[in-house]
């Protein structure tokens, strides 16, 4: 009996069920299959043959230090030059108050990311780190992208290892997985000209785990790129993760077009989600875990997400703010849930909700959540 009506989709599921690896041609096969219900089928397959019914999620807060930043990436809504009215830098007061904030909301993450701000001294994000961790040292600091490492290599004039290792040394747990975008060229250079190339993105993140530390990955999808450049990129990073074995958990970001250089596309659909969810998580063989990143996709798409592969649907992220203005796609730019609402939406797709902390180690507390 024939797994799908689509022949292609029924060599792949022999392929995947005798645990060969995919080719790029595979990927682009996948992509272009008709048989949604199969390709969900083969991935919810491998992903409940890695981790059952379980479903992640944390309790995180997003911080940016500050957004302004030189790169003028076409598809973000986030960053400012120094003179616009609405530009920030947060000083350390101003930190501590926000990660009090997100401890005492039962945060075991604080997410760490920035624009590329040049007025700064290194000596800013270090201090930070220092000062974080010696107020909260429970407080996991998921701290900083590949291309802000690059920047503080380039600007800062260090070399990789020094800037890993102060970071590192200042309270740096590990690091998120944002600033991949989208790998290959043309396509990269015409959406982030500015930012570090496919292979020094890919060369920090082996360093980075060299220096002990886990990191994630990313790709934005549902703008100017083709299924090609989306595939190629996923082989990229299954490529370094058989070299590093540092990457905990891809996340498929979906390209969100308000309020960017790019605001007459209209983004990803539904079904070019859940595609890529699926694609994802059988091409990434060497991947412990998939996100459906519900800030993204929506919290409904995202509970859909978890029976096309996805195993993590991210955290409740209560934000102050910056995050709502360019990144949520819900329709009130929520980017916040409780801990009851995230887990009763895992449950309601019929899996079992369990809270991590952010190297996926299972939190325990003394009291029921809120």
């Amino acid at each position: 009996m024939n797994f799908s009506h689509d022949p292609k989709l029924n060599e792949l599921a022999l392929k995947v069920e005798a645990g060969k690896r995919l080719s790029f041609e595979d990927g682009v096969a996948l992509y272009e299959t008709t048989d949604l219900p199969a390709l969900a089928k083969l991935a919810d397959t491998v992903r409940r043959r890695r981790h059952g019914r379980t479903t992640y999620y944390n309790v995180n807060r997003h911080f940016n230090p500050t957004n302004i930043c030189y790169a003028d990436c076409k598809f973000c809504g986030f960053y400012r030059t120094p003179r616009e009215a609405d530009a920030y830098t947060h000083n350390i007061q101003d930190s501590l108050r926000i990660a009090g904030e997100a401890v005492k909301e039962g945060a075991t993450e604080l997410h760490i990311v920035g624009g590329l701000n040049t007025k700064l001294p290194f000596s800013y994000f270090t201090d930070l780190l220092a000062s974080l961790k010696e107020a909260y040292p429970r407080l996991h600091l998921k701290a900083f992208t590949m291309v802000e490492i690059d920047h503080f290599a380039r600007f800062y004039k260090m070399n990789d290892e020094d800037v890993i290792e102060q970071l590192k040394r200042a309270g740096m747990d590990s690091c998120p997985g944002g600033g991949a975008e989208i790998f290959r060229d043309p396509t990269r250079s015409m959406i982030c000209a500015h930012k570090c190339d496919a292979d020094r993105w890919l060369s920090l993140s082996g360093k980075v785990h060299a220096a002990g530390l886990k990191t994630n990955a990313t790709m934005l999808y549902g703008h100017i790129e083709n299924t090609e450049d989306r595939v190629d990129h996923l082989l990229r990073l299954r490529e370094q993760q058989d070299k590093s074995g540092g990457f905990q958990c891809f996340i498929p970001l979906a390209f969100y077009p308000e309020n960017t250089k790019l605001a007459h596309l209209p983004g990803p659909s539904g079904v070019d989600s859940l595609k890529t969810i699926a694609v994802s998580r059988l091409m990434l063989d060497n991947f412990p875990h998939i996100k459906a990143y519900w800030v993204m996709l929506g919290k409904r798409i995202a509970q859909v997400a978890l029976h096309y592969g996805a195993n993590d649907l991210d955290g409740t992220i209560t934000d102050g703010g910056e995050l709502s203005e360019s990144y949520s796609v819900e329709s009130n730019n929520e980017v916040k849930m409780s801990k009851g609402e995230i887990a009763a939406l895992i449950e309601d797709a019929g899996f079992e909700a369990v809270e991590r902390d952010t190297l996926y180690k299972p939190v325990v507390r003394e009291t029921a959540a809120v």
